[in-house]
């Protein structure tokens, strides 16, 4: 992932009602919901729906796909991953979750660092 794909991603979560309907998505699993049940759910009209929607897909957050007549929306997994492992490696690195320097371990160290992101 690059730093460019990383901020478009990053904006299109900074925002109430895309980061709703990205958090609905993730409940919802793979197999996604269509426009209309996020609609309802949420309480967003159509329209502002849409726009929201293409938001989240143009920045590589959000799948879309068609069954019959409907658009299917559906987080994507792969892509939050990348991001996450991004923040971790490239904005975190050297300081654990507790911002304590991380120390090179030994091969023989079981204890895993946990990251700060």
């Amino acid at each position: 992932m690059n730093t460019p794909d990383v901020v478009r991603a990053l904006a299109a979560l900074a925002q109430e009602t895309r980061l709703d309907i990205y958090r609905l998505l993730v409940r919802a699993g793979p197999g996604g919901l269509p426009a209309g049940s996020i609609s309802d759910s949420l309480g967003v009209p159509g329209p502002t729906l849409s726009f929201h929607l293409k938001e989240l897909k143009n920045a590589g957050v959000v799948k879309q796909r068609r069954e019959g007549r409907s658009l299917i929306y559906a987080p994507d997994f792969v892509a939050m991953k990348n991001l996450v492992g991004f923040l971790n490696e490239k904005c975190c690195q050297g300081v654990d979750a507790d911002q304590n320097p991380v120390r090179a371990r030994s091969s023989r160290s079981k204890k895993k660092s946990t990251r700060c992101c």
